[in-house]
């Protein structure tokens, strides 16, 4: 039975492990990406903010010490909660990463001790080994627990891997250890104390004592050994028969032999004969390997530390040995460049020439790359391989640059031909063999006709000059015509050796019947031959050319190498966009390595399949868009030329122009250069669509949207650019409201002049300038206020998790200008509270404006909203907005949990709120002697109300600001698009009347359950303004008793530093000094209000009503101030209740039950 077969259970339990283990390594690979960076801890910042809360290893020996320490300090619970509820999931798919090592080598060694007790029947340990299939697997298995090995210890140092353990340990809890072992894991994979940053040294016994950590059998491992050693196990050498090409053809092999030697690292330190035997066959002429997808090693530094590797290995590291192999190397790569350059010629690989030289020309691409893999692996960087701080490696590698003359622009060219000549070959290959049975039929029908026409001349029915008539040769020819139609491709082997003797018989009737004197006859003889030659190479077209093609161009060594030709791929490219259609075969090359870790998924049918074939056809196609990036960089290069010339010196055409004026605005040798500067855009997207559409790997590639995707990004990245600079702000400024509109005209006229020049070009690169340009200003103004926003929640998004960054298209991020802002957007925003702040302006609602509070000069305006708009977009001003609704969020979230906080903890304050509720009931309408109770009141909790104040301030001037950002958004959005508006009023108003209708009557349908349309739907109406920021309910909140009466004593300590202004129609500071706004106040209290029930807002204003009210008659009553109607206490607390009444919409009906209409009267009038 095949060891393969569904039914064979032993061969399918091996064949499942080693698909699993090449899944593992890579969402290993995946996954390094994405490890927070917080786990790092690189910076000193970092160390000091999450130090106590990332732990290593440590953290198992005094586990309730350093629980407790984060337990007593709320900074540091904050933190774990931050750090739990941003990275939790991506921590637990580390782990379960980690884990499915300990799993893979666990099941390894079940299933060897299954083999050892003969649960498998008819297969043991030994037999194994003697099965094709066996063998490779068996040796496979082991080599890819090594690569695990390496690949996690490379991907995640030693202590980031210990603190993502035990951050999910802590953060999953009794789950994560109900599932998995974790003592296990811990043991496997704590740190080695390797690192891969240069200059390091080396861990002592290191990676031998790493991959002795969970034990294997030693007979196991010295078959794999034995066999890997000696055998060539995939039959590699004949892809390559030529001796010289052997160290090549066992490359693989090779890489297997290295990482299993360290499971048996005697070998390595003191069996001489053996790795005597190990280097004259795998490492005569080489020694930087690639062990797995472009991972190379250093031989001559990964053996430095073993006593009989190094020994054995200095014979093929001797100067001469190195120079006579560079030299040959060097004459090769001269002469194969000739040759691939004439054989690519126009029309020189043609079906017939790979017919007739088939072997010719596999020889050659055989040397070509033999050639490649020598130099790409063996001139490559030190940093490539991990061994740039080994002198040894450095003196080899110098010495192979200087011998082999290198020149990284002639080994491109000689890859560059290469591939394109293996995907010319492979094409013709593959049409000929589809094409097989109908040539064959064709060269068959064409050389019997040819007989069955000699048959006619020698039977006189065809007159030919100077042929008589002849039976025999007639009846011969016509049996000829037979055995040619008897000929069969189902049995090449008979049909070939008849075709041979029809050819011989063909040759020997000219000479025998003297038919040489008519030119005629030979001709047609002639015919015959060549059409019965042609059926030979017919027949000799099989899949196994394709298969040695395929093995002989396998690219998988430079998957990482190659980019250090990415420069010169590029250049060429500048140079000449055409190259691009050529760059395409070398991106096919490229992809035959997905070949290797896919072969035995695809074997197992396991679902890992889609997920592997996706992640490394995704890294080639980031590769592929990496190259072709200096398309769009050389277009926005030639952009910004064409962006000076728009904006600095052609002059815009009027509507009406004089003729003698038309010379001025023609402007001839500037709109030529424009004409140029075009043309040569328009040459560059050319250049990109002659690249066809490619299936690299899973992932088709289109060429137009690759030039789309890298416009995008050239962009986004400008675009991001500017906004950066151009937003950053002074503190030194003195006038900062001036400051401030002069960086945003100046932000808008650079973006004006982008965008224009974009929407100019779109046409010559074929593509929609304004939706690609609206597009991604709105990704780059939601990612940075997503960025922004980071800091204000616990639950960070990731740049993997963001819907806003792409992989394809990222959006930059650039180091903080200040401590306060994350990027351009916050530093705006808070920019703007600086200039607004209520402590030194005054807000005047009716000219919408901000004053400065001690020398009443404008700060600031309504119109800087629109100043926002102009410059950075409809989607920065909703950006500022967005970000203004997180800061609204914050504070009163630190309000709520500072009056919280006291209400619980504070016993003073309890007992001097228990003492007021008596006075202030509703039983109560007046309070005796107000002044001294209220102020004595407001004095006791004066330590909280100066808190709630400042919070209260902050939250009025950021909801005012956004009541402006609304109100230019819905300004422009009816004059700009006043059908969007229209439609989206009517919806609007139609869902909340639906919704109201279903609460008057229950038994109509809710008229959205999901809540899928309202979702969508407020999106729309907040970027078109039409949003009510003062009735907005911003965080979710309890029934907090003493609210009211806390916000009546804020009110009341305030009463001394506001008054009702008639100079500007509301409350203002009384001196200007005391800090305070009025409006700002109010709107502050408002939006306190509305997070609460509307009870909270009653209670208060039946309490500020009584406070009012007892002001009044107090007055009244000790006949104070003769002449004036009402004390300042009652006029400022009447502003207040008026403005929070007509804001929160309270009827005067309501206010008339607490207020005693005198008193309103008197107010109003």
């Amino acid at each position: 039975m095949d060891l393969l077969a569904e039914n064979n259970v032993c061969g399918q339990a091996l064949l499942r492990l080693v698909a699993r283990g090449n899944s593992i390594i890579a969402e290993l690979m995946r996954l390094a990406d994405y490890v927070p960076q917080v786990f790092r801890l690189e910076t000193k910042a970092e160390q000091q903010k999450y130090g106590d809360i990332v732990l290593d290893f440590a953290y198992f020996k005094a586990a309730d010490g350093f629980n407790k320490k984060i337990e007593n300090s709320s900074v540091l619970m904050d933190i774990d909660d931050e750090i739990r509820e941003s990275h939790r999931s991506i921590l637990g798919r580390i782990y379960s990463a980690f884990e499915s090592i300990h799993r893979y080598v666990s099941d390894l060694n079940g299933f060897l001790q299954d083999l050892n007790e003969g649960i498998f029947i008819q297969r043991t340990l030994e037999n194994m080994f003697l099965i094709e299939d066996g063998k490779q697997l068996m040796c496979e298995v082991l080599y890819l627990y090594g690569v695990m090995l390496l690949v996690v210890d490379y991907l995640f140092p030693g202590l980031v891997r210990e603190r993502i353990i035990v951050a999910h340990h802590r953060y999953a809890g009794q789950k994560a250890s109900s599932d998995t072992n974790i003592d296990d894991v811990c043991k496997l994979l704590r740190s080695t104390g390797y690192s891969s940053l240069p200059g390091t040294k080396r861990p002592l016994n290191y990676p031998e004592d790493y991959f002795r950590r969970v034990e294997l059998p030693g007979n196991y491992i010295s078959h794999v050994l034995g066999y890997l050693r000696s055998d060539d196990i995939y039959h590699q050498v004949q892809a390559y028969p030529s001796p010289e090409h052997r160290s090549a053809a066992l490359a693989n092999q090779a890489a297997m032999l290295f990482v299993c030697l360290y499971f048996s690292p005697n070998i390595l330190s003191s069996q001489t004969a053996k790795m005597r035997e190990i280097v004259d066959k795998f490492f005569p002429d080489n020694w930087v390997l690639s062990y797995y997808m472009g991972l190379t090693v250093n031989l001559i530094e990964a053996w430095e530390p073993y006593k009989a590797a190094k020994q054995a290995l200095n014979n093929t590291l001797e100067a001469t040995n190195i120079r006579d192999q560079a030299t040959r190397i060097t004459g090769r790569v001269t002469n194969l460049l000739r040759q691939t350059e004439q054989l690519r010629a126009d029309g020189a690989l043609s079906e017939g020439r790979v017919l007739d030289h088939s072997n010719k020309i596999l020889n050659l691409l055989r040397e070509c790359n033999v050639a490649l893999r020598w130099v790409m692996l063996h001139a490559a960087s030190l940093s490539r391989g991990g061994a740039e701080s080994n002198r040894r490696c450095k003196v080899v590698r110098d010495q192979v640059v200087a011998d082999l003359q290198y020149n990284p622009m002639t080994v491109f060219q000689l890859l560059l031909n290469t591939a394109s000549l293996e995907h010319d070959l492979t094409q013709i290959y593959k049409r000929l063999v589809s094409e097989k049975e109908e040539n064959w039929n064709k060269y068959c029908t064409e050389a019997n006709q040819q007989a069955l026409e000699l048959s006619e001349v020698f039977s006189g029915n065809r007159p030919l000059a100077r042929v008589e008539k002849n039976d025999r040769l007639n009846k011969w020819f016509k049996d000829i015509g037979e055995e040619i139609l008897s000929l069969s491709l189902e049995e090449p082997g008979p049909s070939g050796r008849k075709i041979i003797q029809l050819i011989q018989a063909m040759k020997d009737v000219k000479e025998y019947h003297s038919l040489e004197s008519s030119a005629g006859v030979v001709q047609a003889i002639n015919e015959v031959v060549t059409a019965l030659q042609s059926l030979v190479r017919v027949a000799g077209v099989t899949e196994d050319e394709l298969v040695t093609l395929s093995l002989i161009s396998d690219l998988s060594y430079a998957w990482v190498l190659v980019d250090d030709y990415t420069p010169i791929m590029q250049a060429a490219v500048k140079k000449d966009p055409s190259h691009v259609a050529r760059l395409r075969a070398v991106f096919l090359k490229l992809s035959s390595g997905l070949d290797l870790p896919l072969l035995r998924i695809n074997q197992a049918r396991s679902p890992d399949l889609i997920s592997v074939s996706a992640y490394y056809s995704g890294e080639l196609v980031s590769y592929v868009r990496k190259v072709l990036q200096i398309i769009p960089e050389t277009m926005f290069g030639l952009l910004a030329k064409i962006i000076k010339l728009q904006t600095e010196k052609i002059k815009e055409v009027p509507t009406r122009l004089d003729k003698d004026k038309m010379r001025d605005f023609a402007q001839l040798p500037e709109r030529y250069q424009m004409a140029e500067l075009s043309h040569r855009v328009a040459v560059l997207a050319e250049g990109v669509a002659m690249m066809e559409t490619t299936l690299v790997g899973v992932i088709q590639v289109d060429p137009r949207r690759l030039l789309e995707d890298g416009v995008r990004r050239e962009l986004v990245q400008l675009v991001a650019k500017i906004l950066h600079e151009g937003l950053t702000f002074s503190t030194k400024v003195k006038n900062r409201g001036s400051e401030l509109y002069r960086r945003l005209t100046m932000v808008g006229q650079q973006m004006n002049g982008f965008r224009t020049s974009f929407e100019y070009i779109q046409d010559y690169i074929s593509m929609y300038g304004l939706k690609i340009w609206q597009e991604e200003m709105s990704r780059i103004i939601n990612y940075n206020v997503e960025q922004e926003c980071n800091q204000l929640v616990k639950k960070k998004i990731s740049d993997h998790e963001s819907i806003y960054q792409s992989v394809a298209i990222p959006i930059p991020k650039f180091p903080p200008a200040d401590p306060q802002s994350v990027n351009f957007i916050g530093r705006l925003v808070r920019e703007i509270l600086r200039i607004t702040d209520p402590k030194c302006t005054v807000y005047v609602a009716q000219l919408r404006t901000w004053y400065d509070s001690k020398n009443h000069t404008e700060v600031l305006s309504s119109s800087v909203m629109g100043t926002v708009e102009s410059s950075i977009s409809t989607a920065g001003l909703t950006g500022v907005d967005k970000l203004l609704a997180f800061l609204i969020v914050t504070e009163l979230q630190a309000l709520v949990g500072e009056v919280e906080r006291a209400w619980k903890k504070d016993a003073t304050l309890k007992e001097a709120l228990k003492t007021m509720m008596p006075q202030l009931g509703q039983n109560s309408p007046v309070v005796a002697q107000p002044v001294r109770q209220y102020t004595g009141w407001a004095q006791r909790t004066n330590k909280l109300c100066t808190l709630i104040v400042d919070h209260i301030m902050r939250v009025g001037q950021m909801q005012i600001l956004r009541l402006h950002a609304a109100s230019r958004l819905n300004s422009s959005c009816k004059f700009d698009a006043k059908y969007l508006a229209a439609a989206l009023t009517t919806m609007n108003e139609s869902l909340m009347a639906d919704v109201k209708q279903h609460y008057t009557d229950p038994t109509r349908p809710y008229p959205d359950e999901d809540g899928a349309l309202t979702s969508e739907l407020s999106v729309f109406l907040e970027w078109c303004g039409m949003t009510q920021p003062l009735d907005r309910i911003y965080i979710t909140t309890h029934a907090l008793p003493p609210l009211a009466l806390l916000l009546l004593l804020t009110v009341v300590s305030q009463f001394s530093k506001m008054h009702l202004s008639k100079q500007i129609g509301g409350l203002a500071s009384i001196r200007g000094n005391e800090g305070v706004d009025g409006e700002p106040f109010v709107v502050g209290l408002v939006t306190v209000l509305r997070q609460y029930h509307q009870d909270h807002t009653l209670r208060f204003l039946q309490l500020l009503a009584q406070c009012i009210t007892s002001y009044s008659a107090h007055t009244a009553a000790n006949n104070i101030n003769k002449g004036v109607d009402l004390p300042h206490e009652t006029l400022t607390g009447l502003a207040i209740l008026e403005e929070v009444a007509k804001k929160m919409s309270i009827p005067k009906k309501t206010l008339s039950l607490y207020v005693p209409k005198h008193l309103m009267a008197a107010h109003n009038g």
